[in-house]
């Protein structure tokens, strides 16, 4: 891996000051995957306060996919869906991310989506942070880092993986696809965010009679209310009472309120090569999501996208 700078104390935990204002952000998708990170985008690209400059399609592979290439192409496809229908582009356009997972530790995968990001971090201007959402793989994220290491004092890295750092495992969908990459988040000094998915993101759920209730006839409430109909018959369950969980969301909700979802500053744990966490107070800062406030996040939400 290569040398990153090292940030001071302080000028790490003012990194990792929750916003309070209008941020700049890029948003890093699998979009997909399933279909929570199209409710991320929409919320994302609808609130207020949050200048999303670009988008990014992150690789994926599971049963929607034939591998992480194809992942990436269908996630590229699918943001474009969602940018339709919300009618309002990113600043700066959608970029193709990774083929490929990171080969090694030290590896970075070439693509617009990490290329851009190096660029949009050295140029970024202003005292605040460049904010970047990444609800997937971080492929394109760690690629950067790894390609320009520098860009780590321009940026704060909101991710959503893994699970909290006392759990047993540290194993997750966004962790294990690419684990060379979500090692570099822990392991490169950049400031971070993370909402753990386990006992956090994963209580922001939602069921159709909700949406139906409080989203509006527009082209993206319909686009939306249509994915989650077509996911539930896709994943046919036992009986009527059915919901989907909404993790991406949580990332988006932080930058728009911190106190949706409440975190805590701590030293930063080490993923090791069991995928479990190894604490160590002598590693870094960061700040890790604790819980979440779901009905305030989802009035949010509705009022955002209705908007």
């Amino acid at each position: 891996m290569p040398t990153f700078p090292a940030l001071s104390t302080s000028d790490r935990l003012d990194a990792l000051t929750p916003p309070a204002g209008d941020v700049s952000v890029v948003v890093d998708t699998d979009a997909y995957n399933e279909i929570d990170d199209q409710f991320a985008l929409a919320y994302a690209l609808s609130a207020t306060g949050l200048d999303v400059e670009a988008v990014y399609a992150a690789p994926f592979h599971n049963a929607r996919s034939s591998g992480p290439g194809d992942g990436m192409a269908k996630s590229y496809e699918e943001i474009q869906c969602v940018v339709d229908r919300v009618g309002r582009e990113p600043a700066n356009g959608v970029f193709e991310g990774s083929t490929e997972y990171l080969g090694g530790p030290s590896e970075p995968v070439d693509s617009p989506a990490a290329r851009d990001l190096v660029e949009r971090a050295r140029s970024h201007e202003g005292d605040d942070p460049l904010y970047v959402v990444a609800i997937g793989a971080p492929t394109n994220v760690a690629s950067a880092l790894l390609r320009a290491p520098e860009i780590l004092e321009d940026l704060v890295v909101v991710w959503l993986g893994g699970t909290p750092h006392d759990w047993h495992t540290a194993e997750e969908f966004n962790l294990r696809q690419d684990v060379h990459a979500s090692r570099v988040l822990f392991d490169s000094g950049v400031p971070l965010v993370h909402v753990p998915c386990r006992n956090v993101a994963e209580h922001l759920r939602v069921s159709l009679p909700e949406l139906r209730e409080y989203l509006d006839d527009g082209a993206l409430s319909s686009y939306l209310v249509e994915i989650t109909e077509a996911y539930f018959e896709e994943r046919a369950g036992p009986g009527p009472v059915r919901s989907t969980v909404q993790w991406d969301v949580v990332p988006v909700a932080w930058l728009r309120d911190p106190d949706l979802v409440p975190t805590d500053v701590v030293h930063s744990p080490e993923l090791s090569s069991e995928l479990t966490w190894n604490r160590d107070p002598g590693r870094q800062f960061v700040r890790v999501a604790r819980e979440i406030d779901r009905d305030g996040i989802w009035t949010d939400f509705f009022e955002s996208v209705r908007r």
